[in-house]
């Protein structure tokens, strides 16, 4: 968290997936929130680095399911394997009550067909803790 986790204030998330996680190449990451966590996203303000530098994401690169609790985004092009990925989450409304939530990270390699079933790859879990203090 960039601006301290307040409840109720504008916040910006880094959730960073070591190159050692990254077996394979990815198209596509999941990050999903548990069913407490109040916050809102701009999906506008969401980035992808690798290695440290931004990737394009496709048109319409990121979808904020609500009621499955996840961010899908979308690559222009899939990562490489084994390289270091940060995912930033800019402009988030963090939610109005304290609280620690789990964020998870899932991601699909290339290829994948939408409406087919794929089994996501687990790369992290990242423990945002919301509070005053």
């Amino acid at each position: 968290l960039d601006f301290d986790g307040e409840p109720g204030n504008w916040d910006r998330y880094r959730l960073r997936i070591p190159s050692k996680k990254m077996e394979l190449s990815a198209a596509q990451f999941v990050i999903s929130y548990p069913e407490n966590y109040k916050g809102k996203f701009d999906t506008d303000a969401v980035e992808v680095k690798v290695d440290g530098d931004t990737v394009l994401l496709q048109e319409d690169g990121v979808v904020w399911d609500k009621e499955r609790r996840q961010l899908q985004i979308y690559l222009y092009e899939p990562t490489e394997a084994d390289q270091d990925i940060e995912i930033i989450l800019s402009n988030v409304k963090n939610p109005n009550f304290g609280g620690t939530y789990y964020f998870n990270a899932k991601y699909l390699p290339p290829g994948f067909e939408p409406g087919r079933f794929e089994v996501p790859r687990y790369v992290g879990t990242w423990i945002l803790s919301i509070s005053r203090f």
